[in-house]
């Protein structure tokens, strides 16, 4: 008969309950942004997020979803009212991307100190977004969506009209010459192509005709 000291099964206990509080604990997800006097860039830096919820409304944003096997939540009230309906999110390979609008209410259209209204909590939760940063009076150029909507631009490539157009010096290649006089060109050596009309010699014809039959065996 063996026995188990007291001690013992303490420990056991109280590893499995540590056990068991890993695999429920809720992280608290990292948040980047960066603004516009009209709207908010908001990044959930996260991987690969599954079984996501999101919640806007126009004073709080609630987040809840895993990644690489972790639970993970956001649960914030913004330092002004936003507008949850003209919002749009959208969950990438790497981060959750949104592009919140600032309230239409808020006539002031400034920017704003914080994201968040707790500015304590701010500090341990909240980074800005340096890589879509500007300062306030640089703020006119907007944000860059093209993640949002899921493609590049194609701004660098011209039309084919442009592109034709850059292939006109080769004509100052080809000795100056245009399409009509290479045509008639061609056309003065058609005494072995043909004639004017494009029609094949007649002289062809007899000699076909003048071939000899060719015999049975």
């Amino acid at each position: 008969i063996y026995s188990v000291s007291a001690p013992s099964i303490h420990y056991k206990a109280s590893a499995l309950f540590a056990t068991v509080s890993n695999m429920s604990k809720v992280n608290t997800a990292p948040i980047k942004w960066a603004q516009r006097s009209d709207s908010l860039y908001i990044t959930i830096a996260l991987p690969d997020v599954k079984e996501e919820s999101i919640k806007l409304a126009d004073e709080t944003l609630k987040f809840a979803g895993k990644s690489e096997g972790k639970e993970y939540e956001v649960d914030i009230v913004f330092f002004k009212p936003v507008d949850a309906e003209g919002s749009t999110y959208k969950v990438l390979p790497r981060s959750v991307q949104m592009h919140v609008m600032k309230s239409k209410k808020d006539e002031d259209e400034e920017f704003w100190p914080r994201l968040l209204k707790d500015k304590a909590l701010e500090k341990n939760q909240v980074k800005i977004d340096w890589d879509r940063y500007v300062d306030e009076d640089e703020e006119e150029e907007g944000f860059d969506t093209s993640a949002l909507e899921g493609g590049m631009g194609m701004g660098g490539m011209g039309g084919m009209a442009d592109m034709m157009g850059g292939m006109g010096g080769m004509g100052g290649g080809m000795g100056g010459m245009d399409m009509e006089s290479l045509m008639k060109q061609m056309g003065g050596m058609g005494g072995g192509l043909g004639g004017d009309d494009g029609e094949p010699d007649s002289d062809d014809d007899d000699d076909i005709e003048d071939l000899p039959e060719l015999e049975e065996a």
